[in-house]
Order: structure tokens, then sequence, then C-alpha cells
């Protein structure tokens, strides 16, 4: 796996693991931190994604790229939507509108 796609990963998914456990004071803040760590995976993914030659034209085959499959096998299971909805955007070559991002 890309070694920038790997790091942003794993701080995403020690940031979802923070977040599961926070107790109620640190919950808003460990989401945010979640949240922020989510989006800088996706970005990561994006900027790699631009170097790709060929791309992938549809979000199947993304998925079918050894990274994105690595990527796809550590997801957890709650976020997968979230993580397929912001690739094919990648993939169609559109960028999020930072109100759009999911609460």
């Amino acid at each position: 796996m890309d070694a920038t796609i790997e790091k942003a990963l794993h701080t995403m998914l020690a940031n979802w693991e923070r977040m599961k456990k926070s107790h109620e004071d640190d919950a808003e803040d460990d989401a945010n931190t979640f949240e922020a760590s989510f989006y800088q995976l996706m970005e990561t993914i994006r900027k790699w994604y631009g170097r790709l030659e060929p791309k992938p034209e549809s979000l199947d085959e993304a998925l079918l790229l050894p990274d994105l499959a690595e990527v796809m096998d550590q997801m957890p299971g709650e976020i997968i939507l979230n993580f397929e909805t912001e690739l094919e955007l990648i993939v169609d070559g559109q960028t999020r509108v930072e109100d759009e991002k999911y609460d």
C-alpha cells in the first residue's frame, strides 16, 4: 500500500477507536478528530488517485486497485458507505463542498 495512504488510514483507524471509546466529556472532540482524519485520508487518496494512469472509470474498478482494496479490508463496516461515496466523487472528478460532509 502507498505509504501516505497507509499512514492516513492508521491515523483514521486510531481516531475511530478513540471515538468509539469516548466518554461524554470527550465525545464531541473525538468525533471531530475522527471526521477530520477521515477526510484527510480521502484527500490523501484523491492526490494518489490523481497520479494514476490509466484511471479506473468506475467505483467498482477503483475498488479493485490493490491499495484501495486493502483500505476497504481495514475500513470499519459502519463507515464503508461513506468511504465508497467519497471515493465515487474522486473517481468522478468531483469535490465535496465543505458543508455537505456527513454530520
